[in-house]
């Protein structure tokens, strides 16, 4: 069984390699609703996306960007969680299961040697 921070680095991958069609498939502001409620995003950074309203696919992006740097162990879940939400979305969920576990050892792999240690 995967603990939460397993996978939510798998999940971390999965929306990377994922990153154009959750930009332009994903509302943000009903995602930035839920991740607020869920604790993901604090005051600041949900104020901060909401000022990108007037353009869904950047505070989609910042969104995203935020998420990855974020230290949230639940954040992909969350994540998730809210675009599995999202009726007209469920193609996507469908993409990011379709990702078996080979594919994302590999993934995991590829992330591990490409990092600056040169350590697996």
């Amino acid at each position: 069984m995967k603990t939460v921070t397993e996978s939510n680095s798998v999940l971390k991958l999965k929306f990377q390699k994922l990153h154009s069609a959750v930009v332009d498939s994903v509302n943000a502001a009903n995602v930035i609703d839920f991740l607020f409620q869920e604790g993901v995003l604090g005051q600041q950074e949900m104020r901060s996306l909401q000022l990108l309203k007037n353009d869904p696919q950047q505070q989609c992006r910042d969104l995203l960007a935020l998420l990855h740097t974020s230290q949230n162990p639940q954040a992909f879940v969350k994540l998730y969680l809210a675009i599995k939400n999202e009726s007209h979305l469920h193609w996507l969920i469908d993409r990011v299961d379709q990702y078996n576990d080979q594919s994302v050892t590999s993934l995991l792999q590829l992330m591990y040697i490409s990092e600056p240690t040169g350590m697996k």
